[in-house]
């Protein structure tokens, strides 16, 4: 097993600054602490405690206030930093690919709306090559489910809608990191099934590429209809 990098001194100490928020209920607007009563504390120098505080600013959970009365409090709540802290929260709690399928496929019809809506002609070329991609992956159920999530990722990519972007390729890749390598017993069936998956993506794609809103949502419809047995 691949052990872990070590933290470096700056992301621990910001790990051990987030525990002292925690330990001392200390909530928004709250000072942590000085620049200099960290440094006496930790032992580390200005450089080493400026890059604990800048990755703590990054991440939404404190604010650095310079001058007299400056140092490091406790940041007030943003809603892209919460979205953010959740998706991370999610993807290390135990879950099922039906649950990221689930909320997927509830976004898909607004995800690829907008695609058709907003598509460039670089978007364009990019959804032709993976679809051609994905046709050349039909030979292996591994390979084609690999294709088809760099495909919706591609789409998911268009849409300007930030938030419905950022929680539709996390549902995306958590389905990715959860699926295992399916080996099926019937091959020839699983190549009855991928083509038909096939003709179902092709129809979105260029629902998505002719700019047709209502053709995107029929193709949409057909893609989350059960697959015949």
């Amino acid at each position: 097993m691949v052990n872990a990098e070590p933290l470096t001194r700056a992301e621990a100490l910001a790990a051990d600054i987030e525990s002292m928020i925690v330990d001392r209920g200390l909530g928004p607007g709250d000072l942590i602490g000085t620049m200099d009563e960290f440094r006496d504390r930790s032992g580390y120098g200005r450089a080493t405690i400026s890059e604990a505080a800048r990755l703590l600013n990054d991440r939404g959970t404190v604010e650095i206030r310079p001058g007299r009365g400056g140092g490091l409090f406790v940041a007030r709540p943003n809603p892209i930093v919460r979205l953010r802290n959740t998706l991370l929260t999610v993807r290390r709690m135990p879950t099922t690919v039906a649950d990221a399928i689930a909320v997927r496929e509830s976004l898909e019809p607004l995800i690829c709306t907008d695609a058709a809506q907003h598509r460039t002609k670089q978007d364009i070329s990019d959804l032709r090559r993976l679809m051609a991609a994905l046709k050349r992956a039909t030979t292996s159920t591994d390979r084609f489910m690999r294709a088809n999530w760099a495909l919706h990722e591609r789409i998911a990519e268009i849409t300007p809608n930030h938030v419905a972007k950022a929680v539709y390729l996390s549902m995306t890749r958590c389905i990715s990191d959860l699926s295992e390598h399916a080996d099926p017993d019937d091959a020839s069936r699983t190549e009855d099934y991928l083509r038909l998956r096939l003709e179902v993506h092709a129809e979105l794609v260029e629902a998505i590429i002719a700019g047709d809103v209502a053709r995107t949502v029929a193709a949409v419809e057909r893609h989350h209809a059960p697959s015949p047995s």
